[in-house]
């Protein structure tokens, strides 16, 4: 009778390892699919043809340090259409598992020398020369991600945990929701009494997927994000 129920035991915790394993595995390919989705090039284009509220800006996001664990590295360089070699935007984010559950961080940096390495999305070489010790991290910017439907993820920071001093603003707030189209990013600034003092009031950016770089034809305004 001990043996049986000691077996029966046994088996139970297999049984419960097992699917905390594939728990984990799942987790796993969750990172990977946002980090898929993640890559590549985008453009605000269709957006801002419908409605010139918003500007016309692309988005590249490239990995880095592909055997640096854990998770994953992305450069990321945004900008104005027309004037691709002047990105108002240069990050490294890294994406990795939250230890305590399953939400998937998004962590962000800042290059001490953003302009050396402006148009790495597009030369390998000089993405190699960036290293960890050329970041710093932005403190309370990070992103928390969780899945919202299949192949779909979204997710913001913590309310006024990023600190930003930029056109009057205490702190800001990011929004995200990331789809195999695509991305819709929602940047905004608040005051100290938590009043909204720029960025877009109707909805966030839609950065849609492009196969290759658009080129500039026009002059563009660019509202800038900090």
């Amino acid at each position: 009778m001990q043996k049986t129920t000691f077996s029966l035991i046994l088996l139970l915790l297999l049984v419960a390892g097992g699917v905390y394993a594939q728990q984990q595995k799942h987790t796993q390919r969750e990172l990977t699919e946002v980090k898929d989705l993640m890559t590549g090039f985008f453009s605000t284009k269709n957006q801002w043809q419908e409605d010139t509220a918003y500007f016309y800006i692309t988005l590249c996001m490239q990995p880095l340090w592909p055997e640096s664990a854990p998770g994953y590295w992305l450069y990321v360089e945004q900008a104005a259409f027309a004037t691709p070699d002047r990105p108002y935007r240069q990050r490294v984010y890294h994406l990795f598992l939250h230890p305590n559950d399953d939400v998937i961080v998004s962590k962000v940096y800042e290059m001490v020398d953003p302009a050396y390495f402006v148009g790495a999305c597009h030369d390998r070489g000089l993405l190699d020369l960036l290293t960890p010790e050329m970041l710093m991290e932005r403190p309370g910017c990070e992103l928390l991600l969780t899945r919202t439907a299949d192949k779909v993820f979204a997710g913001a920071t913590l309310p006024g945990a990023c600190l930003s001093g930029w056109r009057g603003a205490a702190w800001v707030s990011s929004d995200v929701t990331i789809t195999p189209d695509g991305l819709i990013t929602w940047d905004r600034g608040w005051n100290e009494q938590g009043v909204q003092v720029w960025g877009p009031e109707d909805g966030g950016y839609r950065f849609d997927r492009i196969k290759h770089e658009e080129e500039p034809e026009d002059d563009f305004l660019l509202d800038e994000n900090p």
